[in-house]
């Protein structure tokens, strides 16, 4: 009796032991199934962000700005775990994650991430390398004094865009090389878009680190003002509905496919070369026996007096061209004509500038808490639509009107404020990184939706009044 009670007792034991196993093993697949998950969207979440961040992010990228947000990767983790579940994460998850390349779970964007950026797998909190601790460290500018340095880099590379812009269009127009003009598919802006994009990817992708060790400043007013304003979306759109109120509208499909195109590989292309001429350099110097330099070192403008005098000598060149401007604008404008609507373009133009820069601290936010849809730029998308819809309206204007002084100051507006508030450079950047990242069709998406939304409002807005008003 006592053998059999004691069997009994064994037998139990060893199937309560059995269903613990059971039970222990089904809760660690499923707290492997759940943490790979919650891995994967994380990933999905950085990618997803580091592509919309691809061409700018406004405000955000001044020094005094970075710490506080280096917490937004942090976030996304939150959000993902904001039911408030614990659960383990496997070693080797850990390792996986740990171990691998910072720059890979950025793939395609054109903005390599800062070392606040770089988050610990096994803590929400973001590891910050010791360098940029000594970045911190030695702020040299207020805040206020970095706006300002912005602005003024801004107003300055943004007026030399629009100038830019002009001589292109200029060249490649019907005056000197025909190859452009303002009812073909190779409409007028369509040389300072490829050549904005090319130098995209020379000053926004490869060489960006390296023009950010002489002056971060430098690397906005560069990229959000010179490229930003050299390029234009809005002027892009307008042409295309030009060609639909003569009814070309198979040349207006063709008009948005070439130019998109071509844009397109025109970064590709900027990217591949500066890659080859950085190996040059790299080649010569170790073919010389001469060490390579540190980039900038002589130009670095790492102090409070620097910062000052660069922020001096760009605030006393905009005046003078803000002078220079306005005198000459004065003296061309009662003969209209294109040379009034570019001096009228420079005043104007850095308004442009700086309410895209402003905008595109939207870039990488999403919609709402959430964060939904945070792969799309919603500050460059609401930069090119609204800019191409007030340009569609002066379009308008200028038909309803139809005088000499209103042709002058719409188109003015036109060239300088609109085409710099409108970007390709960035929208191209933007569009690359989505394409080369792990979820292509984005880019796609992306393009469709801007150009889309774009050309929709802009026939409502210009196409119809002149449809039906009988406009010429």
């Amino acid at each position: 009796m006592d053998q059999g009670t004691t069997h009994d007792s064994k037998f139990r034991t060893s199937g309560s032991f059995g269903r613990t196993i059971s039970a222990s093993s089904s809760l660690r697949r499923r707290s492997l199934s759940l943490s790979s998950a919650v891995a994967s969207q994380i990933d999905d979440e950085i990618e997803s962000e580091s592509v919309s961040e691809a061409g700018d992010i406004g405000d955000r990228a001044l020094p005094s700005k970075r710490h506080s947000e280096s917490g937004s990767i942090c976030l996304s983790i939150d959000n993902v775990l904001e039911d408030g579940m614990e659960f383990p994460i496997p070693e080797n998850n850990l390792l996986q994650h740990s171990s691998r390349d910072p720059v890979a779970l950025n793939t395609g964007s054109a903005v390599t991430p800062l070392p606040e950026e770089i988050v610990s797998p096994i803590s929400t909190k973001p590891l910050v390398s010791p360098e940029y601790k000594n970045q911190e460290s030695k702020k040299t500018l207020p805040e206020s004094l970095e706006y300002i340095s912005c602005l003024v880099h801004l107003a300055v590379f943004g007026i030399l865009g629009v100038l830019s812009r002009y001589l292109l269009e200029k060249l490649f127009g019907p005056s000197v090389a025909g190859v452009t003009s303002d009812r073909s598919i190779l409409y007028l802006d369509l040389p300072s878009n490829m050549v904005g994009s090319f130098l995209m990817g020379w000053w926004g992708v490869v060489f960006k680190g390296d023009i950010s060790k002489v002056s971060d400043y430098l690397v906005i007013g560069l990229n959000t003002g010179y490229l930003g304003s050299l390029t234009t979306f809005s002027g892009w759109n307008q042409k295309m509905l030009d060609l639909t109120v003569d009814g070309h509208w198979v040349l207006t499909f063709l008009g948005f496919f070439i130019g998109l195109f071509l844009a397109s590989h025109s970064i590709i292309f900027g990217i591949e070369t500066a890659k080859g001429f950085r190996w040059l350099l790299k080649r010569y110097s170790t073919s010389s026996g001469k060490e390579t330099p540190k980039s900038g070192s002589n130009w670095k403008v790492d102090s409070c007096k620097r910062h000052l005098a660069v922020i001096l000598a760009l605030t006393l060149l905009l005046c003078a061209l803000w002078i220079v401007s306005a005198v000459l604008s004065k003296e061309e404008f009662d003969g209209g004509g294109r040379a009034a609507e570019l001096w009228l373009g420079c005043i104007v133009g850095p308004i442009g500038v700086w309410i895209r820069w402003f905008l595109a601290r939207l870039n990488g936010r999403g919609l709402g808490k959430a964060g939904t849809l945070r792969w799309v730029p919603f500050g460059t998308l609401i930069a090119n639509v609204s800019a191409a819809c007030v340009m569609a309206a002066l379009a308008t204007v200028k038909k309803a009107v139809d005088t000499k002084t209103c042709n002058t100051v719409a188109s003015g507006i036109q060239f300088g404020l609109l085409g710099c508030l409108s970007t390709v450079s960035t929208f191209i950047a933007e569009f690359n990184a989505m394409r080369e990242s792990t979820s292509p069709w984005r880019a796609y998406a992306y393009a469709l939706i801007t150009i889309l939304i774009s050309f929709g409002l802009g026939i409502l807005i210009y196409s119809v009044p002149v449809w039906t008003k009988g406009y010429n």
